[in-house]
């Protein structure tokens, strides 16, 4: 095996790649980049020095780990969401660039800024803390029910938007609406579970390495849908908004079980890909 050891950083990048490659990484030219700038400290570009012996060995650490396909968000220990930084690592979903769609789909629809939002299923709290970076005064509360999830929640909460900062709570969402006045928030944000049992066992190698607790919607990927469909129009005031991250195949089913719920304003947008992505509902006024 080649030492990147006295190698220049663009040549680097080169070999990091093949690596990679050989490994079957999806992206391995980006995740080798980004390998290579997490052990320089910036832009493979910026860099005219070789490698050092410490550089190196950091970056075989690194190379030989994302070529067992654990997660390069976890090997970065943070990840961009909008503008900011996530702290994320085992035990927590990863940030990804779609569920960026729940926020913008959301801020298309509300007529003024809401005042009191929460987020279920929060994670590392890319939605909640989202919310406000787009509305910076409003009180957010983040309800993630895993402790391995939990404790990245709780540093994002304080240090993504600082000095901005969001509420990070221990709960389950099956439960957590018995503790919500009728009328008492203005938006309910999701991205729950909804793989279902046939997708749960056929995950991507990187996708598998995430917890299964953040993947697995049940049997027909919807078990998450239908509680929060029936319980969480109540906590919503009149004119209150549910916006939902979905799979790319549940637009229909989902918006069914709102309607049904009694929600109207029912809709579904799009992603960058172009694949469903969120659904949207109102609480009637």
């Amino acid at each position: 095996m080649v030492s990147f050891e006295g190698i220049m950083p663009r040549k680097v990048v080169t070999l990091v790649t093949e690596r990679l490659e050989a490994a079957h990484c999806p992206d391995a030219a980006f995740d080798a980049a980004q390998l290579v700038r997490l052990v320089l400290g910036r832009d493979v570009r910026l860099c005219a020095d070789p490698l050092t012996k410490a550089q190196a060995a950091k970056l075989e650490e690194y190379t030989s780990r994302r070529a067992q396909r654990e997660p390069l968000q976890y090997i970065c220990g943070s990840w961009p969401f909008l503008d900011f930084e996530l702290q994320v690592g085992p035990g927590v979903l990863c940030p990804r660039a779609d569920t960026e769609t729940i926020l913008e789909s959301l801020q298309s629809v509300l007529e003024q800024p809401p005042q009191n939002v929460l987020d279920l299923c929060a994670g590392s709290g890319a939605l909640g803390i989202g919310c406000k970076r787009f509305w910076p005064n409003a009180q957010v509360t983040c309800v993630e029910k895993s402790p391995a999830a939990f404790s990245y929640l709780e540093k994002n909460a304080v240090q993504a938007l600082a000095p901005l900062t969001v509420e990070a709570k221990m709960g389950d969402l099956f439960t957590w609406h018995e503790t919500l006045a009728d009328e008492s928030l203005d938006v309910v944000l999701c991205n729950p579970p909804y793989l279902t049992e046939s997708e749960m066992g056929e995950l991507q190698p990187e996708v598998a390495q995430e917890p299964a607790m953040a993947l697995d919607g049940g049997k027909d990927g919807l078990l998450f849908y239908r509680a929060l469909a029936k319980e969480y129009l109540r906590p919503l005031r009149h004119g209150g908004w549910i916006a939902l991250e979905i799979g790319w195949q549940q637009a229909q089913q989902v918006e069914a079980l709102l309607c049904q719920a009694g929600w109207t304003n029912v809709q579904t947008r799009k992603d960058y890909a172009g694949n469903d992505r969120c659904v949207l509902a109102k609480r009637p006024l």
